[in-house]
């Protein structure tokens, strides 16, 4: 169950960082409100992984997860560049990732 919400954490941390853009410097509010809602839920979900697993592997995979998610977002939905570089710099990401999950 830990593996779970840690993972539906890093789900929610890439929509409040998705809103976050949206929000256009928080000038826009239904943006702020989705930013704020999933934040509280990506925290309290990884908090709840938080009491099995080990600090330095739950909050390393969370922020992997978001970043990676985010990035995948920002070119999908938001036009960001795709260039080789960033995609490289992505796959280390995941191979992070895949190593600390795979690590215990």
């Amino acid at each position: 169950m830990a593996w779970a919400s840690l993972f539906l954490a890093g789900v929610f941390e890439i929509v409040w960082a998705s809103a976050m853009k949206a929000s256009d410097g928080f000038t826009r509010p239904w943006p702020v409100v989705l930013m704020v809602v999933t934040m509280a839920l990506s925290f309290a979900l990884l908090a709840y992984a938080m009491r099995v697993l080990p600090l330095g592997t739950a909050y390393a995979i969370w922020t992997g997860i978001g970043a990676l998610g985010s990035f995948v977002v920002g070119i999908l939905l938001m036009g960001e560049p795709a260039t080789a570089m960033r995609i490289g710099a992505a796959g280390l990401i995941l191979s992070g990732i895949v190593l600390m999950k795979l690590s215990g």
